[in-house]
């Protein structure tokens, strides 16, 4: 087997299997061995009851149903864990990213052994909330990037190729929600796993989109530093302790040439506070470099 397609399924009864042929025709015309891992997340409309009833038809489909919904990223995480390719890839089930370019991810990798991941990046942004998303993923991407030291042209889209050898020590740290496909991204570039973007286009969504502005948008920022400071915790907190200090400093020397032999109570604050960060950077670090796994 050398790719696996996991399909995370949440209420798309409408389009599954739409979606599904879609898969199917296109990784058939390739010639490509796969699987088509459908996982059905506890959906409460009749997801899996069409997902059966269309399985003769797939020969390579294979159905996971969750007892309970658990979110996107554990979908992702448990289908990468079980899944029999050498290739995995990540989609939708909702018509909006063009699955017919699956193969075309596949080859890039194929065709490049230096390459660990292919990221389908949108042109453009067709998600509910449009005029608040646009400027929230912009800021999150540049934080991102700044902490990567890395261009990342679309942070967070959910159409995906990489090898699932690499993957496998980073699939833990997957969150349960749509933040899940930012971490796989931060993972790889934080230990030098080389990432290609592929631009792609991006439809309007079928059905009822899941995403949430305000909680969503906070789990990916939240997202972006938590993998940062797991693979490299200088970068988050060794500029704000030099700049603690820097202040420090500068207070300190204003002090004495005002008040000669006083250093004021908040100059002392800023420089003990920007040593107390300086020292939990170092020692994370620390942690860091003696764990292992990296």
């Amino acid at each position: 087997m050398h790719v696996t397609i996991v399909l995370p399924c949440y209420n798309e009864q409408d389009h599954v299997i739409d979606e599904v042929e879609r898969i199917c025709k296109a990784m058939d015309n390739s010639g490509k061995t796969y699987e088509l891992l459908a996982v059905d997340d506890s959906s409460s409309d009749a997801t899996l009851a069409r997902l059966r009833e269309a399985e003769p038809r797939f020969p390579q489909m294979r159905i996971m149903a969750f007892q309970h919904n658990s979110g996107s990223g554990t979908v992702r995480r448990i289908g990468s864990q079980q899944a029999r390719g050498d290739i995995v890839v990540w989609t939708d089930a909702d018509m909006s990213y063009p699955n017919e370019r699956i193969p075309e991810l596949v080859e890039i990798l194929d065709a490049d052994p230096s390459i660990d991941q292919v990221v389908g990046a949108r042109t453009s942004e067709e998600g509910t909330h449009k005029a608040l998303r646009v400027p929230a993923k912009w800021f999150i991407r540049k934080v991102a990037e700044r902490l990567t030291n890395s261009k990342i042209p679309d942070l967070n889209s959910g159409l995906r190729a990489f090898r699932r050898e690499v993957s496998l020590p980073y699939l833990r740290l997957l969150p349960p929600g749509f933040s899940c496909v930012t971490t796989i991204t931060i993972a790889f570039l934080s230990n030098q796993h080389p990432v290609r973007y592929e631009p792609i286009e991006y439809a309007k969504r079928a059905g009822t989109s899941k995403f949430h502005f305000t909680k969503d948008a906070y789990r990916y920022i939240l997202q972006v530093l938590r993998m940062v400071m797991y693979f490299n915790p200088l970068k988050v907190l060794m500029p704000l302790a030099l700049w603690l200090l820097g202040i420090a400093l500068v207070k300190g020397v204003f002090d004495m040439v005002v008040r000669f032999g006083y250093f004021a109570n908040n100059t002392v604050m800023l420089f003990i506070t920007g040593l107390i960060i300086a020292s939990l950077a170092l020692l994370a670090d620390l942690i860091v470099r003696s764990r292992g796994d990296t």
